[in-house]
């Protein structure tokens, strides 16, 4: 055999060999590949599966007492002269499948009995409405969270025990913000389903305003006050925007005063929706043929293509600071029927421009009010807008004792209006 056939033999050999060690290298790595996913399954179901029986056995031990810094929000959606209804034959493509994972939303909302309709006092009326009514209220014996007086929301019957269930378990993850009713307790074992809320003095914001109407129409600071409301209102809503939360359900007459203007709270999350539980925003899974929308306070993108999003509670959010700048008037006053409103939304009209309102909040009405929806300023920017408005009301004061001025008017302000601020029945008739 020649040389030239022997190097030839060879190098037939080495690239089989090359190829052989190819293939075992592709192998190994392949095995060890699927061993490392195959571990990290394993990992993962072990952890899930240790997840789980930590939240069975937490199950099965008593809810302790949740602080007032642990609350979160609650409120009642009254049905009143102000909130003319519609039954749509769809409702918001953005409440609609809820995923399957999204059972875990109830852990820890069912309980045993806390107290009954029959260990409360109520005290005073604060709103009703067709779900539920509002009381100022108190334990009959000791108190709540160490609250003796609070905020109660009594459903009616009829109201569903899961629809308080979202209701709830969007007030808790809403918690530890100032400008929102926070939730203390609740009681959801029988009917009727309670809501304990923090003590609001003054009701609702349409309520104050309109009892307080002469003496805020004298007041030459009145602008500057509605300014610093709107502001608190808008710091809530940004807030709702950044747990995924839509209101659906903004109005003058869900906004609850503690202190005008520097403590007032947004309520009323009866048609509130968790963005991010949903899987799609386009589906129309989510339907309940007895659910009723304040059309007046609903956005022309809803009529058109039954579409609510964050740029929709801003709409509604221009709203409210119409019905302040109105002392509670009802929108859209010369319309009476829900036919006609829906009507007068789509083809563009707006409010007319409120007497008196100045021109830096009227802009931000406006442009609350833009289509479409991706023209209107989110909050964000809305709160930028009035920290400039508020910046240039702000008087110069002494350095040296800034915060006794400040809250020397603060009380001035609250004395000035305590006398005739009082809770009524609000919003109990109907159109």
């Amino acid at each position: 055999m020649t040389c030239g056939n022997l190097t030839h033999i060879w190098g037939l050999n080495g690239r089989a060999l090359e190829s052989l060690v190819s293939c075992l290298t592709a192998a190994l790595s392949v095995t060890v590949l699927t061993f490392t996913l195959l571990g990290i399954l394993c990992f993962r179901r072990y952890r899930s599966l240790t997840c789980t029986i930590r939240e069975l056995r937490a199950t099965k031990m008593p809810l302790q007492p949740v602080s007032r810094q642990e609350a979160s929000i609650t409120s009642a959606r009254p049905v009143g002269e102000e909130e003319e209804e519609l039954q749509p034959q769809t409702l918001l493509h953005n409440s609609s499948i809820v995923r399957s994972s999204s059972k875990k939303r109830w852990k820890g909302l069912h309980q045993g009995p806390r107290f009954t309709k029959l260990d409360l006092n109520l005290l005073q009326l604060i709103k009703a409405g067709k779900e539920g009514v509002f009381y100022q209220a108190r334990m009959t014996r000791g108190t709540c969270k160490g609250h003796n007086m609070f905020t109660c929301k009594i459903s009616k019957e009829g109201v569903r025990l899961k629809q308080v269930e979202v209701e709830v378990s969007i007030m808790r993850k809403l918690m530890h913000h100032k400008n929102i009713l926070q939730l203390l307790d609740w009681s959801t074992t029988e009917e009727p389903y309670i809501l304990i809320m923090e003590y609001v003095s003054y009701g609702t914001l349409r309520t104050f305003l309109q009892t307080n109407k002469s003496l805020l129409s004298a007041d030459p600071e009145l602008q500057s006050l509605l300014t610093i409301a709107s502001y608190h209102i808008a710091l809530a809503m940004q807030h709702l925007r950044s747990k995924m939360i839509v209101h659906c359900d903004l109005a003058l007459r869900n906004i609850m005063v503690n202190r005008f203007p520097w403590e007032v709270k947004v309520a009323e999350f009866g048609l509130a929706r968790d963005l991010s539980r949903l899987t799609s925003r386009h589906s129309s899974r989510w339907r309940n043929p007895h659910q009723r929308v304040p059309l007046r306070w609903y956005p022309p993108e809803y009529f058109k293509n039954n579409y609510y999003s964050f740029k929709g509670d801003v709409w509604a959010f221009g709203i409210v600071l119409w019905e302040m700048q109105t002392f509670g008037t009802l929108p859209y006053p010369h319309l009476e029927t829900s036919e006609a409103v829906v009507y007068h939304i789509c083809i563009g009209h707006k409010n007319t421009n409120p007497e008196g309102c100045r021109p830096e909040i009227l802009h931000i009405i406006q442009d609350s009010w833009l289509e479409p929806y991706t023209l209107r300023p989110s909050f964000s920017d809305i709160i930028r807008m009035l920290e400039d408005i508020i910046e240039n009301d702000a008087d110069y004061v002494d350095v040296e004792s800034p915060q006794l001025l400040v809250t020397d008017e603060a009380e001035y302000h609250e004395a000035k209006y305590l006398r005739a601020a009082s809770i009524t029945v609000d919003d109990l008739n109907t159109i």
